[in-house]
């Protein structure tokens, strides 16, 4: 049963988002008739001079369109089900001693996975979030999870056969593409269904990329224990982890949905209220440069303690009567997850009733803080030191989660999916920065004979002048200045679905 549908000019899902009538459906055959959100999925919507046909390919990544009575609270189940997926990355320090002892490797050696793939992340969400934009979450998703799967299935073959280069070619490049294109996947799609509680909503997904690695890191670490620590044992337990994402991840696949109109809740401000900018428009200007530096130096500052956690809690009780088992220190892996989990929903719907910037403030001041807490009593108390990296996580989720709602604040919703994943270069360069800074830091002092807490001051001392520098850059925003705003005739065009045509022509 094909349904005869009027419109005339194939639109990206960026123009999908608001008034888009079911009306322009018309139902054939007897008893026939199609869904309006599937006819949408086809591509918005071919006429008689672009048939339905030429476009079947992409109809079942196309994202289809809610139908009337959709709640909007099933759409970050969906973006869920992929966050916590890729989240995975956060517990990418569990393989590290497995991988330096089979293969042989440095502490700076096996970062190099979790390090590309972070570099890939960014990039990927830079380049492909305009076409996110126009495709929509569901292409996206299904893109991540091809990449992010097939990262880990190379990574097995890798470790199978102990060629450290395929673990760092699939997980680091292949799976860093599924990190990048899956985190921005639901960004757009979760502002326009919560127009009025962007904060939270953005929170919610994003909070499942902070949680992954709750799930991952004993999870992994029990696989490890289950089918040896070896090469085998590892890529054992990298196969499991595709398959099992892959599955996991289908779910956030056939569940999202985009929503009808502009303002797909009763008395919630449009998401086209207030002055929109372009993707392009936005990276000339100041504020986008600012946010940058703002979102570079939280995530250096965090991504450091994260990436090193297991091994750096055991160097800095190894010569005190308590020391750190490696399930211990799987565990606190597990607990910073948590509470990167925690700052991501939290601090982000905190956002939505204090202001982003004020809540950037409380990142990056009370970051610094906790850094110098460690850097003076951290060896000396256990539950300091666990305490104090708990709360830099929750700053270092947060700072994530709130970040697409700073932008819509900014630039507004009509390109925002786009413009954060331009911002989201600023994780590619943290992903580089802060573990390189920790582990050949670690790694200098260790030759020079230093053990436990002191491989990690000079570290520490670094990280607290980085969130200075961030602090200063989120002080220096201020609004858009009007001439980077799009005038509002375009952006109601974006927003409207084409002409309606003859159904002859």
């Amino acid at each position: 049963m094909i349904p005869q549908v009027r419109d005339t000019a194939v639109v990206p899902f960026s123009r999908v988002s608001s008034r888009m009538p079911a009306a322009r459906v018309s139902y054939s055959g007897p008893g026939g008739g199609a869904d309006p959100g599937a006819c949408a999925a086809i591509a918005w919507c071919p006429g008689s001079s672009q048939r339905a046909g030429r476009y079947l390919p992409f109809r079942i990544m196309s994202p289809p369109v809610a139908p009337p009575g959709w709640s909007r609270w099933l759409v970050p189940p969906a973006a869920l089900s992929v966050h916590l997926s890729i989240g995975q990355a956060y517990a990418w320090s569990v393989f590290k001693p497995p991988l330096e002892s089979a293969l042989g490797l440095s502490g700076t050696q096996s970062a190099l996975p979790f390090q590309l793939g972070i570099v890939m992340l960014g990039l990927s969400a830079a380049f492909g979030g305009t076409l996110v934009e126009r495709r929509g979450p569901r292409w996206a998703m299904t893109v991540a999870l091809v990449c992010f799967s097939s990262g880990f299935l190379l990574s097995a073959l890798g470790a199978a056969t102990e060629q450290y280069w395929l673990i760092v070619l699939g997980y680091g490049f292949v799976g860093g593409i599924g990190l990048g294109i899956g985190y921005i996947s639901p960004v757009s799609t979760l502002i326009k269904w919560f127009p009025d509680r962007p904060g939270m909503a953005t929170g919610i997904a994003i909070m499942g990329f902070g949680g992954g690695a709750l799930i991952a890191s004993p999870w992994s670490a029990r696989m490890l224990e289950s089918f040896g620590d070896d090469s085998s044992g590892i890529a054992l337990a990298f196969l499991v982890h595709g398959l099992t994402y892959a599955v996991f991840m289908t779910l956030g696949v056939l569940l999202v949905r985009v929503p009808r109109t502009a303002r797909p809740v009763q008395g919630a401000p449009s998401a086209l209220a207030g002055p929109q900018v372009s993707a392009r428009g936005a990276v000339r200007t100041p504020q986008f440069w600012c946010l940058w530096i703002v979102l570079c130096m939280n995530v250096t500052a965090g991504i450091g303690i994260l990436e090193k956690a297991a091994p750096m809690i055991t160097d800095f009780f190894a010569g005190t009567s308590t020391p750190v088992s490696a399930t211990a220190a799987a565990g606190f892996v597990a607990l910073l997850s948590a509470a990167n989990m925690a700052g991501r929903i939290g601090w982000s719907s905190a956002s939505d009733l204090i202001g982003r910037k004020n809540v950037y403030r409380v990142y990056l001041g009370a970051g610094a803080v906790m850094y110098a807490l460690i850097a003076l009593f951290g060896d000396s108390s256990k539950p300091l030191f666990v305490l104090c990296a708990l709360v830099i996580l929750s700053f270092y989720g947060g700072g994530f989660a709130t970040a697409p709602a700073y932008l819509k604040d900014l630039f507004g919703t009509y390109q925002v999916g786009a413009i954060h994943g331009r911002l989201l270069t600023a994780w590619s360069t943290a992903g580089v920065l802060g573990p390189l800074i920790v582990n050949w830091i670690a790694d200098r002092r260790e030759e020079a004979g230093h053990h436990g807490s002191s491989l990690y001051a000079l570290s520490l001392v670094i990280m607290i002048g980085l969130l200075a520098v961030g602090f200063a850059a989120n002080e220096l925003v201020r609004p858009v200045h009007p001439r980077h705003h799009v005038p509002r005739a375009e952006t109601e065009e974006a927003a409207d679905v084409p002409r309606q045509q003859p159904e002859s022509a």
